[in-house]
């Protein structure tokens, strides 16, 4: 890990959430990384003789993909000991092997990281010349609402305010940290989802029991009062309900896709090397700009 790097976010803390939770982390959160991993693995046309799957519930998600034979051999890790992980370490200190994996799915995990085009690099390397990286992180607006709750409760009874819900990286900077890290062939989409509670205490109970609330290391160190905690779930109510009563909570992932560099890869072609006019293929008239404007 580069140590230069500013630290927002607290690695043990983040351990601590996830250790805690895993042994009784509900059953929906493998389910659907599982169908969802499935469903984007089926667009490829490979298979892989072997794959690491890096996150939480990793050992979970391994068992509902056992089926699925074109992974090959399937080895698990987490940043925190859980049921079926086969190694834990830090995704900002990768230690695989040099080209040793050809498929790499990584998990929920990139959004809490110090380092992300680090551990992006990291993992690049750990790919046999073009094998395949996959990864799902937070992104966007995730949890506006939440935020917005939180930041309001606390500037009305305290005169203040503090981060309680992490920023996410937007689809763009995905995109751009893919190209550092040295992907080939990158490309990330947007999963948007509105996902409904019965209330806004039902949300923030969820995200603790998947052990994933923030761990940013700016945090308020005061615990939350009671009444702060009440306020923060009487806004959210109040503002993000539906007229059947039920809340709202917007959660966008970003999807990136990339491959370690191979020789056989699609290349960009070399400017100026085109055989044909884009004016002749649109039957339109070409149209020269000056090189200079006036």
């Amino acid at each position: 890990m580069t140590t230069d790097l500013p630290q927002l976010f607290d690695k043990a803390l983040r351990r601590r959430h996830l250790a805690r939770v895993a042994p009784t982390r509900p059953a929906f959160y493998a389910q659907a990384l599982a169908a969802e991993v499935e469903s984007r693995l089926g667009l490829i046309l490979r298979d892989f003789k072997s794959t690491l799957i890096f996150g939480p519930a990793a050992g979970e998600i391994r068992a509902l993909l056992s089926g699925l034979s074109r992974l090959g051999r399937i080895i698990t890790a987490a940043p925190a000991p859980g049921p079926g992980i086969d190694f834990v370490f830090d995704d900002e200190a990768v230690p695989l092997a040099p080209q040793s994996l050809d498929c790499i799915i990584s998990l929920f995990g990139l959004h809490s990281v110090n380092d992300v085009p680090g551990s992006l690099a990291q993992f690049r390397a750990a790919l046999r010349p073009d094998g395949l990286f996959l990864g799902g992180l937070f992104a966007g607006r995730t949890l506006v609402e939440l935020r917005e709750a939180w930041l309001a409760a606390e500037a009305e009874l305290t005169g203040g305010a503090s981060l309680r819900v992490a920023p996410f990286a937007d689809l763009r900077d995905v995109g751009a940290l893919m190209q550092r890290a040295g992907f080939a062939l990158p490309a990330v989409d947007l999963d948007q989802t509105t996902v409904r509670y019965k209330d806004g205490l039902s949300l923030m109970r969820e995200i603790k029991a998947l052990g994933l609330q923030h761990s940013l290391k700016a945090r308020a160190r005061r615990p939350v009062t009671a009444s702060l905690l009440a306020r923060a779930a009487a806004l959210y109510d109040a503002r993000f309900s539906d007229p059947d009563g039920r809340v709202r909570a917007t959660v966008e992932t970003a999807w990136a896709i990339g491959w370690a560099p191979h020789a056989s890869q699609q290349q960009p072609l070399r400017p100026g090397s085109a055989k044909a006019r884009l004016a002749d293929a649109l039957k339109t008239q070409e149209v020269k700009l000056e090189d200079k404007l006036d």
